[in-house]
């Protein structure tokens, strides 16, 4: 098992530096450093992640562009060839799910979302539909079962992608898990950019209330505070 430390040698060479890993990554190791009395985010990309259809330069142009909204963590540094990221640490923490399906951080989630998505295009996209095929494909390619509900979930999806077909695609975060939420008490920013690209607002949408499990009324309020 690794420790890191060569990782943060790489990055911080001959400096004092003090680490320990962050809990919550699913594809990458997340790693918080202090240097010199700074902290920082250490973002170890996983092996095999462009099979998920992670491109790292998509992942730093979103990342950059969020922290210029003030929604995202500043970008310190961008490792190369291993496509790593450097961010400063944020003191904050993941508001439990209750808080999030409150009015008032609704109101928060949805500001932050529309001003990322009124910003500047960006390098990439997210097909939500393409990603799912391909996912597909892949997990079939490597000895994967597709589960049976597939098929009925794609009619749904085929018809969906019809009604937005017309619709102009705009920056979109595409994994808006509650992890990846930080409140610090006066800001909110989202973290963990590597999904994001050109995409339907719709599916940031759906994506945050999924993920959050709001119910009907919830959901309205989110909608109502996006759109005003």
């Amino acid at each position: 098992m690794t420790t890191f430390a060569e990782e943060v040698e790489r990055v911080w060479p001959g400096r004092e530096a003090r680490f320990e890993t962050l809990s919550g990554g699913i594809t990458n190791h997340n790693l918080k450093v202090e240097v010199g009395g700074e902290r920082f985010v250490l973002r170890v990309a996983g092996k095999h992640t462009n099979l998920l259809g992670i491109d790292r330069m998509v992942e730093l142009a979103a990342t950059e562009a969020a922290a210029a909204l003030e929604i995202g963590p500043e970008v310190v540094a961008f490792v190369e060839p291993e496509g790593w990221l450097v961010t400063r640490f944020v003191d904050g923490e993941s508001p439990a799910l209750e808080r999030m399906r409150e009015p008032g951080m609704l109101a928060r989630v949805a500001a932050a979302l529309r001003a990322f998505h009124d910003g500047p295009e960006m390098p990439g996209s997210f097909d939500s539909f393409r990603v799912v095929e391909t996912y597909r494909q892949t997990a079939l390619d490597r000895g994967g079962a597709v589960p049976e509900a597939y098929e009925w979930a794609n009619e749904i999806a085929n018809r969906i992608e019809a009604k937005r077909a017309a619709e102009a695609h705009v920056p979109c975060h595409n994994d808006l898990l509650n992890a990846n939420f930080l409140d610090d008490g006066e800001r909110l920013r989202i973290v963990d950019w590597e999904y994001a690209g050109m995409g339907d607002r719709f599916f940031d949408l759906a994506n945050f209330s999924i993920n959050h499990e709001l119910d009907g009324a919830q959901g309205q309020t989110l909608l109502a505070a996006y759109f005003g």
